[in-house]
């Protein structure tokens, strides 16, 4: 890890980089692995700008890498995530001690325009995305995403023994899924008699490979193992270029129609959080937002 002072005592640079790394790892401790990696990067990033230990770091270290990240050519969103990551960073350490100030608080971070309804498919899109694909693993995918609202790392680490079978759902099979989410928060989701026969149909054919069992994942890859992220971006993002999608579609889009779509279809706002495992109502009141179901303009002559 980079960022010692470049004429201090050779022992006391590698003591100064243990400590801050040792920070690094406990601030990260109990993240998932897809968080500490993006952390990790965004933190180096700062490390190297500024090329100072961390208890030397001051607040126009932290402004003059706002304004690089200002004059670079990331997104608005990308700029805001990375000072978020090293402001959670200072705020940590100065909680548990390890630094004497939390010069990052004093920093605001831009405000990032949403954009949120430029990545909601309409219900017709997500049907087409749904029909194409005749493999049934990815079938059961992608339903299963829109279905349940789940993020990419809660289904690429789902196992068989996380299905339970609920009776009936208008006359027809029915079950949950129980997905463990941020924070190895759990929640539990009611599927439909639809998305439980796919889930089930793969399971049998699972059960003609040896697999199928309490401990083996419902998205397996060739290699036996769970599918990884990349593979299931992929997939979804090859499903949505079949369709004539040329927007850059991603797993969270599906998650986005579902929270729309089951709003619009007259879902309560809390079941809907509920279900997504948002932490507050104002991220899925979201939703709401990125679609209005009326507008004073529409009052208007002109």
């Amino acid at each position: 890890m980079s960022g010692v002072v470049a004429n201090a005592p050779a022992p006391a640079r590698a003591a100064q980089a243990d400590d801050d790394l040792h920070l690094l790892n406990l601030w990260l401790h109990g993240k998932s692995a897809h968080t500490q990696e993006a952390y990790r990067r965004d933190v180096d990033q700062f490390i190297d700008f500024a090329d100072l230990p961390l208890t030397k770091v001051r607040l126009t270290h932290f402004w003059d890498w706002a304004d690089h990240l200002r004059k670079s050519e990331l997104a608005p969103n990308s700029q805001a995530r990375k000072l978020a990551s090293v402001k959670s960073l200072f705020s940590f350490g100065h909680r548990i001690g390890y630094l004497e100030f939390n010069v990052g608080a004093a920093v605001t971070q831009p405000k990032a325009p949403d954009r949120l309804h430029e990545r909601i498919l309409s219900e017709s899109m997500v049907h087409r995305i749904l029909a194409y694909e005749t493999t049934l693993r990815n079938a059961a995918l992608l339903r299963l995403f829109y279905a349940s609202g789940a993020r990419v790392s809660e289904l690429a680490r789902l196992f068989w023994g996380a299905l339970m079978d609920r009776g009936t759902h208008q006359g027809r099979p029915a079950g949950q899924i129980t997905l463990v989410g941020k924070g190895n928060v759990t929640r539990a989701v009611l599927l439909t008699a639809d998305t439980w026969r796919v889930l089930q149909d793969l399971k049998t054919e699972e059960g003609t490979h040896g697999f199928g069992r309490r401990v083996d994942p419902v998205f397996r890859s060739r290699k036996k193992g769970p599918l990884s992220r990349q593979q299931i971006w992929r997939i979804v993002r090859s499903a949505a270029q079949q369709v004539g999608l040329d927007k850059a579609v991603s797993p969270h889009w599906l998650r986005h129609a579902h929270a729309s779509h089951a709003l619009d279809n007259g879902a309560p706002i809390h079941l809907v959080k509920e279900t997504l495992g948002h932490k507050s109502l104002a991220t899925t009141s979201r939703y709401i937002h990125a679609k209005p179901t009326d507008s004073s303009a529409r009052y208007l002559k002109a």
